[in-house]
């Protein structure tokens, strides 16, 4: 029998095995030195195993491939092999429920993305998409890593393509953190919410430098893709906080409001606000004289559990209000008209926000429940040029092709196409209510008065009175409360202060509805 000899300085049983296991797990949650976590810290961001422990139950998280180390040669790589290739991969828990991670570590290549690194973030992708559990990540990278050339590049495709592979399966959200340059920027962009922090985390294609070079515009890397740019200029970002704690805090929040996938409902949350309760506040919020303006979020704040939701893309194209809340412990999505921006019209960039958050919600199972107070589409000539036309029909492509149960209720104005693409009945709203203030029709009284009896008020002795005469007349025959609901357009006129009972009772109603679209492929929807 042949002895094999002992190697120096390795453990021979198992305990030293394990010893030596442990110290290596310890190398590897410690990261590359207490000066790169200092330099971290020092930038007011924190480190990836901080962040984690932020987003999850406490001591929840099962980490995947830990000991991962690249396997790259060349430009000094070969001596430079830390554990985990600078992103840190697993799951664990939020509220108990199960979601999956990954968080870039930028004290290691600057969080800059190899083969290993990318190949433990398409593992972790394929795992949430196979589990059907919400992915998280926690993106603080400097792109892809130059010394390994077109393997980094390869390595963004495949997360590009799991990106859209989830899609409308699982929740996907973006968390940036610090620098997303190049091609990068389009992974968060695919996924279906993107959060930000003010001054460390920055998002675009070409940076300040090369702007410069190619246009000589000057401009910072916060001016050109920080998050409020992103938040309220460019639409990318949906979220933006003034801390990582802050923004991390409200990630648990949002997943609290979504299934783990499309095959599941969203959490139910009991509710001690009585479904039957009175909004009498209503009767007066609202005012009756359409030229007035409110703040719709009051409006929402009464109807809703608690007076509490969540706001998706709060800053940008503030004319409409996409939020999440609940009704008797059920999540909802509401779509609203904001009178207090722009009158409450829509544009090019209210329309693809609403169509996107429709889009959202029909795909994970949320039930839509529209506020209309809306006077027609914004008119000028920068609206038609940049395409009202293709951008206003993805709000009616996204509504006519939702599945879910659909509520919409009138508040006071709902004017032409306006009306009809805000989920009115004829796109397939399963019910629509009205206030007796409502106003439904082609157009404003004293626009269609101005049409239809041009010829008269022209003719007459005095044109103003005429022309007063004639918008009385109109509105008392085809815009008073309940013209619509004498044609079967409205299933009912409600009182205000009854609204929460009668939303609530709808949606119950409606809880198992199923509706099938026809078999194809997919759409072609308007771009």
């Amino acid at each position: 029998m042949t002895v094999v000899d002992e190697i120096p300085g390795e453990p021979s049983d198992t305990r030293g095995r394990v010893a030596e296991l442990l110290s290596l797990r310890e190398q590897a949650r410690r990261g590359p030195s207490d000066r790169a976590t200092e330099a971290q810290h020092a930038k007011g961001k924190l480190t990836a195993r901080e962040r984690i422990a932020l987003l999850l139950d406490e001591g929840s998280f099962k980490e995947v491939e830990q000991l991962r180390r690249h396997r790259a040669t060349g430009f000094g790589l070969e001596t430079k092999k830390p554990y985990t290739d600078g992103v840190i991969t697993g799951w664990g828990t939020v509220d108990g429920r199960t979601v999956f991670v990954y968080a870039h570590d930028f004290r290691i290549f600057g969080g800059a993305l190899g083969e290993a690194h990318a190949t433990k973030i398409h593992k972790i992708m394929d795992m949430a998409i196979s589990a059907g559990a919400p992915l998280v990540s926690l993106n603080d990278g400097a792109g892809a890593r130059i010394q390994e050339g077109v393997s980094a590049l390869a390595g963004y495709g495949g997360i590009f393509q799991r990106n859209t592979r989830a899609s409308g399966v699982i929740p996907q959200i973006s968390v940036m953190l610090g620098p997303c340059a190049g091609g990068a920027a389009y992974s968060p962009a695919l996924t279906d919410f993107v959060f930000m922090v003010r001054e460390t985390s920055q998002m675009f294609i070409t940076g300040p430098d090369v702007v410069k070079a190619v246009t000589g515009e000057e401009i910072t890397q916060n001016g050109l893709g920080g998050a409020d740019v992103h938040a309220e200029t460019s639409g990318v970002a949906h979220f933006a906080y003034d801390d990582e704690e802050t923004c991390i805090a409200e990630v648990r929040y949002l997943i609290g409001m979504l299934p783990s996938n499309n095959r599941e409902n969203p959490p139910v949350h009991p509710s001690d606000d009585p479904a039957d309760r009175r909004g009498d506040v209503l009767l007066d919020l609202v005012p009756a004289d359409g030229n007035r303006p409110y703040d719709m979020h009051k409006v929402i704040e009464e109807l809703v559990d608690d007076g509490d939701f969540l706001e998706i893309h709060e800053r940008w194209a503030r004319n409409i209000v996409c939020a999440l809340a609940r009704l008797d412990g059920q999540v909802v999505g509401i779509v609203a008209n904001q009178p207090q921006a722009l009158a409450g019209v829509l544009d090019i960039e209210a329309s693809e926000k609403a169509a996107r958050f429709v889009q959202m919600c029909d795909a994970f199972n949320i039930p839509l429940v529209t506020l209309l107070d809306v006077p027609g589409f914004l008119p000028g000539v920068d609206q038609e040029h940049g395409g009202i036309i293709r951008h206003g029909a993805k709000l009616l492509y996204a509504y006519c092709n939702a599945t879910v149960p659909r509520i919409s209720l009138i508040l006071r104005k709902a004017y032409g196409g306006a009306y009809i693409v805000m989920d009115s009945q004829s796109i397939g709203a399963d019910l629509t209510y009205a206030w007796p203030t409502n106003e439904i029709a082609v157009m404003g009284a004293e626009g269609a008065a101005n049409v239809i009896f041009r010829r008269q008020i022209a003719d007459a002795e005095d044109p103003e009175a005429m022309r007063a005469r004639m918008v009385k007349e109109y509105k008392a025959e085809l815009m008073h409360p309940y013209y619509a609901a004498e044609r079967g357009l409205v299933d009912d006129v409600i009182d205000p202060a009854e609204t929460r009972e009668v939303l609530i009772a709808s949606l119950a109603m409606l809880r198992n509805k199923h509706a099938d679209l026809p078999s194809r492929k997919h759409g072609n929807p308007p771009q």
